[in-house]
């Protein structure tokens, strides 16, 4: 069987882990450490859903020989005036004839081929669509992953930081400064912080056999993935991505099918003209030992049109797949429009967060500790600033990936690389 994962990847296919190189650091992974090109690589090659279009091709393939192979000729021999009465009784009077006849199929063979390669097209086609679509979800566990690793750095900074602040209020207690109730309250929020931790730690077990599954694996062979998270490329133009639309795969799915039904018609029409057949041979007189040529055509009879049934059938197809095709292309032009403009937004939450609420943020929480320090304000105020401060670095994180994953998507609708190589924001 030719595998899918063996055949040339088009373009587009290898150009969704574009989206990752912005966010490689450069350095070689570790040991244990796998990247998203690495990833993407592995799940074209291995990936289980991809091997049943293996076997669909070769179908098609199939097809489209046999649908160039023409009639066979058909030779004959006919023995006339023999093993009767009289005259007739043996071979003595008998003619012999050997003839050849073939079938006039005009361009209806041709016909015949066309539907053929538009049906092994569409099966390509969909064979292309569904390695972008396992490649894109690949992209997808893989910054999920990503994010889970930079989920539990802030986790991890959490629980020291909720250590230190509960050390420091139980100084405060033993020095008769703050009340008990404080430092229980501190140290419940410890408590919090560490299965925050845990929850992530057991999610990111669980998607890095997620991600191994893509290219069927039981066992990841990986402990972490490589990458930044908060950098997010820089884009082109929406102009050269909606000129570029339409030869989207997914757009390229509804051309097929229209090229298919246009086939289907073409060959409803040619077979609707019953085919002549041309005989010529070769009679033998044995009563002179004369021969002489034999030739004829058959003609058939009838409507003039027949199949019209098929062709009324394969008309609408046609007309149905030309409306889908106008439809497929106005929900890509909008979906093209949202995505974009998600994406921007997305970019203009991550700046907003990484220039102006984190850092003020953190201004904010030094002096709310200095002026706890000096018992000016409470810990319930110091607390509230220190939770504002991670709920901004959350923020900030899902924003980040949420700008990916519309990267991904946009990737996914155009088939085009949409990020700028070296650009980032």
């Amino acid at each position: 069987m030719r595998s899918i994962a063996k055949v040339s990847f088009p373009a587009w296919v290898i150009l969704l882990v574009s989206v990752s190189l912005a966010a490689e650091s450069g350095a070689q992974p570790d040991a244990g450490t796998i990247n998203l090109p690495e990833a993407i690589t592995q799940t074209l090659e291995k990936n289980p859903s991809l091997r049943t279009f293996g076997y669909q091709l070769e179908a098609r393939e199939g097809r489209l020989n046999d649908a160039a192979a023409r009639p066979a000729t058909e030779v004959s021999l006919t023995l006339d005036d023999a093993f009767g009465s009289g005259n007739f009784k043996d071979f003595g009077s008998a003619q012999a004839t050997l003839g050849i006849s073939w079938v006039l199929e005009g361009d209806k063979r041709r016909r015949y081929v066309d539907v053929a390669e538009a049906g092994k097209q569409s099966v390509q086609t969909e064979a292309d669509i569904l390695r972008l679509d396992v490649a894109a979800e690949t992209a997808q566990i893989y910054y999920r992953h990503l994010a889970g690793q930079a989920r539990l750095v802030q986790a991890e900074k959490k629980v020291a930081q909720t250590r230190a602040i509960a050390a420091a209020i139980g100084k405060r207690v033993a020095a008769g400064k703050t009340l008990a109730s404080e430092r229980a309250r501190a140290q419940a929020e410890v408590a919090r912080s560490l299965l925050e931790y845990e929850d992530i730690e057991h999610e990111l077990y669980s998607n890095r056999y997620l991600l191994a599954a893509q290219w069927g694996a039981t066992d990841p062979g990986f402990a972490q993935v490589a990458g930044d998270i908060y950098t997010v490329p820089a884009t082109i133009a929406y102009e050269t991505l909606r000129a570029r639309l339409e030869q989207s795969p997914d757009y390229l799915r509804v051309v097929s099918e229209t090229r298919l039904q246009q086939a289907e018609l073409n060959l409803a029409r040619a077979r609707s003209h019953a085919d002549w057949q041309l005989n010529l041979g070769l009679r033998h007189f044995e009563t002179t030992h004369d021969q002489a040529l034999v030739a004829g055509i058959a003609i058939p009879f009838g409507e003039r049109t027949r199949n019209r049934g098929r062709i009324a059938e394969t008309r609408a197809n046609l007309a149905g797949a030309e409306a889908r095709a106008e439809e497929v292309r106005i929900r890509y032009l909008t979906s093209l429009q949202v995505l974009y403009q998600e994406l921007q937004h997305s970019r203009h939450v991550v700046e907003a967060h990484r220039k102006e609420i984190i850092p003020r943020l953190e201004a904010a929480l030094k002096e709310t500790r200095r002026a706890y320090d000096l018992g000016r304000y409470s810990f319930l105020e110091w607390q509230s600033v220190q939770a504002e401060l991670f709920e901004a670095h959350t923020a900030l994180l899902d924003a980040s990936v949420e700008a990916h994953f519309k990267l991904i998507e946009l990737e996914r609708l155009t088939g085009e690389r949409i990020t700028q190589p070296g650009a980032e924001s």
